[in-house]
Parts: C-alpha cells; sequence; structure tokens
C-alpha cells in the first residue's frame, strides 16, 4: 500500500484533497514552508504528517501529489522525477478521483467556494457523500454517493476533470497571468462545457454562459423569467434572505438562506436547481437554512462594538458583492475595508476596476500587495491603488491600533494573501488593551 506524499500540502485544494485521502484509509503525509496558514489546522486534526520541504522527504514507495503552485524545478519534484515516482499534479489526481462517483464540479469566477459549500452542506443532510472545498476542506466517504467538488479554470486546469454535472456561476476576466481576454476565459468554459457527461446548470443572467454549448441538457437559473429557475419576491430580515423559486414559470417553494445580497441568492438557486434536478424532495432542499458558511467567506465576529468580517475577495466584483452583503446585513453601520491586493498582475490589470469597487466603502486601509508563489515582484506599488481612492490609507501589522477610532464599523479585513495577519493582530491589540 503506497503512502500519497503532497507538495504543498498547505494548500486550499491539496489540504482538502489530503483529508478526503486519509477519510477514504489512504496513508497521507506532505510538506510545505514553515510558515503556518489556516489550513493546516484540519491536517493537524486528523494527525496528518507536516514536513518542511526538503528533497530528504522523498523516498521510494511514495505515491507524489504536487501542488500546481510549484513548477518542475522544485527540489522535492526533481528527486520524485529522479527516483521514478508516481507522480500527478493536483488536478491530475483530482481527475482520477473523482470518477468512482456522481461527481458535481462547481466552477465560474466567482462564488465556487461559497456554491461547492452550500451544495454539499445540502446533499450531506440527505446522502452519505464527499466533497473538496477550496476553503481547506475536504471530507471523504467511503459509501459517498455524491462527490463535490470545486473546479478551478486557473491555467485550464478543469479541463482535466470530467464531471456528471457541473454548476457554472459566471465567467468573468481573471487570472491575468494566464488568460488574454474574457473571450479566453470563454473559451475555456466552453471547453469544460464539453466535458460534462449528464447536465449543466448555469446562471442564465450571465451573459457569456448564455451562449454555452453542450451535449448534455442546461438548465438556467437567475432573477430573469427567461431562466428554467428564478428567484422572485426576494426579501432580506435579521434572519437572512427568503425567496420564492420558480420552475419554469410555476411557483415550486419558498427557501430562506442565513446570508445577504443577490450573489448568496444566486449560489442558492443553483443549489435549488442541481437538488431538484436529482429529484431531492424540498423539505431535504431546505436544509439550506443551516448553511454555517465557509472558512474566509463572510466569516463574523463582534469585538466590542465593531463587527470584524474575514473575507476571501481579490477580484472587483467580489469586493463590490462583499461590501454590498455587509451594507444589507448591517444597514446602520458605516463599512470600513481592509485590502490586500492579490498579486501584481491582477492588480495592474484591474486598477481602476479595484479603486471603484473600493470607493464603495465609508473608509479603505490598503496593505502591501501580497505576490503569489508565481511572482516574486512588480513595479506596481499600493500607491499607485491609493491615489485612485477618496478616503484612502495605508495600513501595516504595526499601526493596525488605527482601527479602533471606527467604534461602530463593520470592519472587513479582504483578500487572498495573508491578510488575516492584519485582522490577528488588530484583535491583539485590543486584547492587550483589555489586559492593561
Amino acid at each position: 500500500m503506497t503512502t500519497y506524499h503532497f507538495i504543498g500540502i498547505k494548500g486550499t485544494g491539496m489540504s482538502a484533497l489530503a483529508q478526503i485521502l486519509e477519510d477514504s484509509g489512504e496513508t497521507v503525509q506532505g510538506s510545505d514552508v514553515e510558515k503556518r496558514f489556516f489550513t493546516q489546522e484540519a491536517l493537524e486534526d486528523k494527525d496528518i504528517t507536516i514536513l518542511p520541504f526538503s528533497k530528504d522527504n522523498i523516498k521510494e514507495g511514495l505515491t507524489i501529489i504536487a501542488g500546481n503552485a510549484f513548477s518542475d524545478d522544485h527540489e522535492e519534484i526533481v528527486e520524485a522525477k529522479r527516483l521514478g515516482l508516481t507522480f500527478y499534479r493536483y488536478h491530475e489526481f483530482l481527475g482520477e478521483w473523482l470518477k468512482k462517483y456522481t461527481s458535481i464540479a462547481v466552477t465560474g469566477a466567482h462564488g465556487k467556494t461559497s456554491t461547492t459549500g452550500l451544495l454539499a452542506h445540502v446533499l450531506s443532510e440527505t446522502y452519505p457523500i464527499s466533497f473538496l472545498i477550496g476553503d481547506g476542506t475536504g471530507v471523504g466517504n467511503p459509501d459517498s454517493q455524491y462527490f463535490v467538488f470545486e473546479a478551478c479554470e486557473y491555467r485550464n486546469h478543469f479541463l482535466e476533470y470530467e464531471p456528471d454535472y457541473a454548476i457554472m456561476t459566471n465567467i468573468d476576466f481573471d487570472h491575468p497571468d494566464f488568460f488574454s481576454s474574457i473571450d479566453d476565459v470563454f473559451q475555456s468554459f466552453q471547453q469544460m462545457a464539453e466535458k460534462v457527461k449528464k447536465g449543466i446548470v448555469a446562471c442564465g443572467d450571465d451573459e457569456y454562459l448564455q451562449q454555452i454549448q453542450a451535449k448534455v441538457p442546461v438548465m438556467y437559473y437567475g432573477f430573469s423569467d427567461t431562466n428554467d429557475f428564478q428567484a422572485q419576491n426576494v426579501f432580506e430580515d435579521e434572519d437572512g434572505t427568503t425567496f420564492d423559486v420558480f420552475v419554469r414559470n410555476t411557483f415550486y417553494d419558498s427557501f430562506t438562506i442565513p446570508s445577504y445580497g443577490n450573489h448568496n441568492v444566486l449560489n442558492a438557486l443553483a443549489v435549488i436547481a442541481i437538488c431538484h434536478y436529482e429529484g431531492m424532495r424540498a423539505e431535504d432542499i431546505k436544509k439550506i437554512y443551516s448553511f454555517q458558511g465557509v472558512k474566509r467567506r463572510f466569516s463574523e465576529k463582534q469585538v466590542g462594538n465593531q463587527v470584524l468580517i474575514d473575507d476571501y475577495a481579490h477580484h472587483p466584483k467580489e469586493i463590490e458583492v462583499t461590501i454590498e452583503a455587509a451594507r444589507k446585513k448591517y444597514p446602520y453601520r458605516p463599512v470600513t475595508v481592509i485590502f490586500q491586493p492579490h498579486t501584481y498582475t491582477r492588480t495592474k490589470t484591474f486598477l481602476n476596476e479595484f479603486a471603484a469597487a473600493l470607493n464603495l466603502a465609508d473608509h479603505v486601509y490598503l496593505c502591501d500587495i501580497f505576490g503569489s508563489a508565481r511572482e516574486d515582484s512588480g513595479k506596481l506599488t499600493i500607491d499607485d491603488l491609493k491615489k485612485l481612492i477618496e478616503d484612502c490609507y495605508l495600513l501595516d501589522v504595526d499601526n493596525v491600533e488605527e482601527l479602533k477610532q471606527y467604534e461602530d464599523h463593520v470592519l472587513i479585513f479582504m483578500g487572498a494573501g495573508d491578510i488575516q495577519k492584519f485582522q490577528q493582530a488588530y484583535e491583539a491589540s485590543i486584547q492587550g488593551a483589555l489586559n492593561e
């Protein structure tokens, strides 16, 4: 019996996949940098060994699964190939693993993680399932009826999959270090659609998804009455958002979700559509209300008189809808955003769009640009973004106490890098003041 060794096990997808294999009775270990990431707590809870990167980790008998952020010249990958070990990239292995189940891929430029988590929650209330969520959550079940997984379009990794079903939330231009234009992105989604074996659930309010061609049925969802599944009569109160669902213009049922914003209604509608198509009863689908959310997606806590929100938003559209959700949930509170741009290429490409989205907040603090493992630096600086935003300041971990002045605000810490260290530093400063 082999041991699976994950190179870059703290990555969100890698961590989730490692947990799934562990739950399924496989022997799992991995390596990564020594810096602590939010994904590793779940690995530690399952007693999965995490080693510092070293070619000495690579030994005969291992099956290697390498994270996509690491190039072929990484010392562990070089050693694995020298020894002739069975070697997969993350998306290659996942593509093989999901063939054991009725698989449902969730893809789109935005909303993948939240929708995957929501679908996994609803299905798991009724069936034994396995699921992989892009927030680092993975659950394996040998008796799974379904395998729900997040399918990322970056570098066309999702073309490695042949799912039974696919949910497509939207098409937007992102990952400018790989895609050249929105049309380039569309072509990748079109190729993905051609690999789906049973059916596609797509947002019909998205102009690009309306153009998707497939060999399988495409069911559309959205607010427009041209959709197969339509949300009407949306109502928000302190318990969340309630809406009516019409299936091909006939009333189906009313549903309540514990979240706010049109994007969350659309995510829920996608889940309702796929569950309805699979023959689930409305009363079981209504368990959607008990969904507690996924990590780093509008994750809230109350600290003193402030509401602190941690969110993964790193694209202008995501910033926009997160601010919208905060204003709908807390209509009488000002919103202050603490944002850390993720990658120089994305920041440069969407500089004006980032500024427009951030200007929707009452106050903005910017942290320095977080370069990914794929890029070290760029000529752009955080000041290039700062000068485009009206009420904007720079923040580092040494001056987080400035945020205390916004006593009754909603503070949203946003970004895909290490923005959490700023929130942690701020919370520590508050705790320190209380202890004095």
